[in-house]
């Protein structure tokens, strides 16, 4: 009995979240999904880049940059399909996020330093610094489906 009972509650779990993403529009364009695609090249290049800390820092450096910019297209994408309301509101968001962000930059400069964790210090803030940004470019992305 017990059981079944899990089992109906897997399949309740799943239909709910399936009609979570049925409300995107199905005929807007996959905007994650290219977003998606074109990390890859920095992501690649970040796995065969040659083991020196300075090859990691400038790969790092660059696919952050990167990031930057899909994060500015991103914002201001969105932003433009918003309402005045809802714009101002996305704004003050941004404005939090950026705060968050930069928090948690210092955070990270402060703890992955190279007398705590040696050479691999430069590889663990690019990849903590990289996964925050890229991680609300894909938030912004996900809200764009919708407009």
């Amino acid at each position: 009995m017990q059981k079944k009972c899990h089992g109906w509650i897997l399949a309740v779990c799943l239909l709910a979240s399936t009609l979570a993403h049925a409300i995107d529009n199905p005929d807007a364009p996959d905007h994650v999904n290219a977003f998606l695609q074109r990390t890859q090249t920095h992501e690649q290049g970040i796995a065969q880049t040659p083991h020196t800390t300075q090859s990691y820092g400038e790969a790092y450096a660059a696919y952050e940059a990167f990031l930057d910019r899909e994060l500015n297209a991103a914002y201001t994408q969105l932003l433009s399909r918003l309402s005045a309301e809802s714009g101002k509101a996305l704004k003050q968001a941004q404005r939090q996020w950026l705060n968050y962000r930069d928090q948690e930059f210092d955070w990270i400069a402060r703890n992955w330093t190279q007398e705590n964790f040696g050479s691999s210090a430069t590889i663990s803030r690019g990849d903590f610094r990289t996964r925050i940004i890229k991680d609300r470019v894909e938030i912004l992305l996900q809200y764009l489906r919708n407009y």
